[in-house]
């Protein structure tokens, strides 16, 4: 069972104090935020071009950790590249354990935000 705190989320044992991707084959990447932080002066928004370094594997379900507190938000724009799929954006300490349930009968690719 995966844990959040602030600056921190464990998932499969394993911890991590950064933000981070989970691909539907398991495996995890640290989010490349500084894509959308260039371009909107924040990390805080996730951009389609940031969205798109992720889009690496078929996935049925995209869920957004938005944050202890829900601060980061998916653009429009980032919205239209997967339109064709469910997208749940939720406070991380929720999204992870929606991720828990989903990801025993869905692909699903999570972005999980671990601070505000």
């Amino acid at each position: 069972m995966g844990k959040v705190k602030f600056g921190r989320i464990t998932i499969d044992g394993r911890t991590f104090e950064h933000d981070i991707v989970v691909y539907p084959s398991g495996r995890i990447d640290r989010r490349r935020k500084e894509i959308s932080k260039r371009k909107h002066g924040t990390s805080h928004r996730l951009d389609p071009e940031e969205l798109k370094e992720y889009l690496k594997e078929d996935f049925d379900v995209l869920l957004v950790g938005t944050g202890i507190y829900g601060m980061l938000s998916l653009l429009p724009e980032a919205k239209e590249l997967v339109k064709n799929r469910e997208v749940i954006e939720k406070p991380t300490p929720e999204a992870l354990e929606l991720f828990e349930e989903l990801r025993k009968e869905k692909r699903v690719l999570a972005i999980f935000h671990v601070t505000c």
